[in-house]
Order: structure tokens, then C-alpha cells, then sequence
């Protein structure tokens, strides 16, 4: 059973930066394919990007790239991303996601494309 913990969380201004961490255990191969999510109050959950545990090949939604930025550690079983130059508009409950989908590991993927979550971490940024 995969299980998954966000860390990192925390309250920035505008233009701060913060790293999340996700720690994931469990069987690699129900994991091939991370992602994190996020969800504003009122909002959708929305997915900022994801990595392929394989390759770390990565994408990001549109809104987040060139300021955030996910990688891994597979020796530590740990995902993170890295967020820079923060707006108030990215403030929301940060989720880690996984899902076994070695062949398919897009951006484009949903919430319901996903298995396993972890419990979420809060970021907040002020103006």
C-alpha cells in the first residue's frame, strides 16, 4: 500500500519561495507516475504538474511554469516541489498524488487519474 506525506508548508509573501516534500512509501511500481495537485478554498483541485518516477521527465501546468519546479529523490523515496516567486494566487492545500502509469505521466491528467494521496500541506502567500 502506497502512502504519501507532505511537508513543507507554510505562510510567504509574494516573490518568497518554499519547498514541499513528499514522502512516498510503498511499492515503487504502484507510483510510477507523481503529481501535485492543489485546491484553493471554493475552487477545483487543480494539478500543477507531475514527474515520471522512471525518467523524471516533468510537466507543469501552464500557470505554474517557469516559477515551480518538481523533482525527486528516488533513494530517499521523496518528491518535492520547488516554488519560487509566489503570488497570492497560489495560495491553496498542496496535495501529492501517485498513480502506476509508467506509459502515460502527463500534466493533462485529473484528481480522478490518481490513486494515492497524501494528506496535503497548506501554503499561504500574502501581498
Amino acid at each position: 500500500q502506497v502512502q504519501l506525506q507532505e511537508s513543507g508548508g507554510g505562510s510567504v509573501q509574494a516573490g518568497g519561495s518554499l519547498r514541499l516534500s513528499c514522502a512516498a512509501s510503498g511499492p515503487t511500481y504502484s507510483r510510477t507516475c507523481l503529481a501535485w495537485f492543489r485546491q484553493a478554498p471554493g475552487k477545483d483541485c487543480e494539478g500543477v504538474g507531475v514527474i515520471h518516477r522512471d525518467s523524471s521527465t516533468t510537466e507543469y501546468t501552464d500557470s505554474v511554469k517557469g516559477r515551480f519546479t518538481i523533482s525527486q529523490d528516488n533513494a530517499k523515496n521523496t518528491l518535492y516541489l520547488q516554488m519560487n516567486n509566489l503570488k497570492p494566487e497560489d495560495t491553496a492545500m498542496y496535495f501529492c498524488a501517485a498513480v502506476n502509469s509508467p506509459l502515460f505521466c502527463k500534466s493533462t491528467m485529473g484528481p480522478t487519474d490518481f490513486v494515492y494521496w497524501g494528506q496535503g500541506t497548506q501554503v499561504t502567500v500574502s501581498s
